[in-house]
C-alpha cells in the first residue's frame, strides 16, 4: 500500500468535493504531497459500503453543478485520492500506525459537536491502550501521543470545522486534555511547540451526497488558510488561498453571503412567502432581486471600501449573486430563517457596528432590518 502522508478524519460529502478533490487534482498536477487515508471518527458502521469506496482505484464522482460568471456548469470530476477508508471503532490500531509512520498533514470536518469533550474524560497516553478515546480531541491527542513517543517529528494539523479560530481552538482542548490526563511535560511542550495548528476557513455548497461515495456540489470553493511559522500544504490549487490574515475572507462571507441569505430570509418572513420558497426562486422575482443587488451596492460594499477591501467586496457579491442563483440548488429560505433574531445579529448588527468603527456611510436599510427583530 502507498504512504498517505495525509490523514483525514471525517467521511462527509464535504470533504469529498473540498479536500478530497482538492487533492486529487493537485496529484494529477503533481503538486500534492500524496494521498489520503480517509478515517471515521463516529459510530462502528461503514455507511453503507463508504469506507470501502474510499479504497476504491476508480475513485469516486464529485458533479460540479451551478453558475460561475454566469454561465451553467455541470460536469463531473472523479476524484482519485484516497487509498484506505478506516474507522477508529474497527480499526484503532492501524489508525494509529498510520498517524505515526505515514502522516504529515491531519484535516478534519468533524460534526457540529466535534470539540466537545465530557468533563469527565481523559485520555489513556501510554502504549498500552488498545481503544479509541471518547472524543475527537481525545482521539486526536492520543494519536499525537503515539507519535510523540516514537520519536517523531510534529505534523501540521489543518481543522476544516466552521468554527472561529479553529486550529487555536482545537489545540487549546487537546491541550487541556492533556493536561487533565496527565501528560508528561514534555509531550505537553510537544504537543504546542513541534506540531502547526492552523486556522483556516472553509467555503463551499455540497448539496448532496451520492452512494457509496461522492457528492454534487457547487463551482464556488474556498479553503483559506493562514499563514503561521512552520506551515507548509498538502497541496497545491487554486481553490486554496494562503493569507496573512483570515478576518478578510471571514469577514466576506458572513457579511455577503450569510448577510444576504438573512435579508432574503426577513423579505421572505414580511411578505408572508411559502415555506418551499427558495432563494434562486425569490431572485427570479425583479423587485426582490434589485433589492438586494442595490443593498450591496449602496450599503455593503461601501462598508467594506471603508477597511481596504471595496474590490474584494465587490468581487465577492457577483459570485454570491451567482451561488444564489443556482440554477440546480433548492436552497429553502425557511431553513435559513431557523434562528432569525440570532443572524440578524451577527450577520447584520455586527456588520453595523464594524461598519461605524471605519466611518462608514449610513446603511438605512440594514440598520432597519436590525431593529426590527429583537436581539436575543
Amino acid at each position: 500500500m502507498t504512504g498517505t502522508p495525509i490523514v483525514q478524519f471525517g467521511t462527509s460529502r464535504f470533504l469529498q468535493a473540498h479536500v478530497d478533490l482538492f487533492v486529487s487534482e493537485a496529484l494529477a498536477a503533481g503538486a500534492a504531497a500524496g494521498p489520503i487515508t480517509v478515517v471515521q471518527t463516529s459510530g462502528a458502521g461503514d455507511r453503507g459500503g463508504r469506507l470501502k469506496a474510499f479504497a476504491d482505484p476508480a475513485g469516486f464522482p464529485v458533479v460540479i453543478r451551478g453558475l460561475d460568471g454566469g454561465a451553467v456548469v455541470d460536469r463531473t470530476v472523479q476524484v482519485t485520492s484516497t487509498r484506505r477508508g478506516l474507522s477508529t471503532a474497527a480499526d484503532w490500531a492501524e489508525v494509529t500506525r498510520i498517524v505515526v509512520e505515514e502522516a504529515a498533514f491531519l484535516v478534519s470536518n468533524t460534526a457540529d459537536n466535534g470539540y466537545v469533550v465530557d468533563a469527565a474524560e481523559t485520555v489513556a497516553l501510554d502504549a498500552a491502550a488498545t481503544e479509541a478515546p471518547a472524543s475527537f480531541p481525545g482521539k486526536l491527542l492520543a494519536l499525537l501521543a503515539a507519535r510523540w513517543r516514537a520519536g517523531r517529528p510534529g505534523l501540521v494539523v489543518l481543522p476544516c470545522e466552521l468554527v472561529n479560530r479553529n486550529g487555536a481552538t482545537l489545540r487549546g482542548i487537546v491541550l487541556d486534555l492533556a493536561r487533565r490526563s496527565a501528560a508528561a511535560p514534555a509531550l505537553v511542550d510537544w504537543l504546542a511547540g513541534a506540531n502547526v495548528w492552523a486556522d483556516s476557513l472553509v467555503d463551499r455548497i455540497v448539496s448532496a451526497p451520492l452512494e457509496p461515495a461522492g457528492a454534487v456540489a457547487e463551482p464556488y470553493a474556498l479553503w483559506a488558510i493562514e499563514r503561521t511559522d512552520g506551515l507548509t500544504l498538502p497541496c497545491t490549487h487554486p481553490a486554496i488561498a494562503l493569507v496573512d490574515d483570515l478576518e478578510p475572507p471571514e469577514r466576506l462571507k458572513l457579511h455577503i453571503l450569510n448577510l444576504g441569505h438573512t435579508v432574503l430570509a426577513e423579505r421572505w418572513r414580511a411578505d408572508r412567502l411559502p415555506a418551499e420558497t427558495t432563494v434562486r426562486g425569490m431572485l427570479a422575482d425583479a423587485a426582490v432581486r434589485t433589492h438586494l443587488t442595490s443593498l450591496y451596492a449602496e450599503e455593503v460594499v461601501p462598508a467594506f471600501a471603508s477597511h481596504g477591501l471595496g474590490a474584494a467586496a465587490a468581487a465577492y457579491v457577483a459570485v454570491t449573486l451567482d451561488r444564489f442563483q443556482n440554477p440546480f440548488l433548492d436552497h429553502r429560505v425557511a431553513d435559513i430563517a431557523q434562528n432569525h433574531a440570532a443572524k440578524i445579529e451577527r450577520r447584520i448588527g455586527a456588520f453595523l457596528a464594524w461598519s461605524r468603527d471605519a466611518g462608514a456611510p449610513p446603511q438605512p436599510r440594514l440598520a432597519a432590518i436590525a431593529a426590527a427583530v429583537p436581539a436575543q
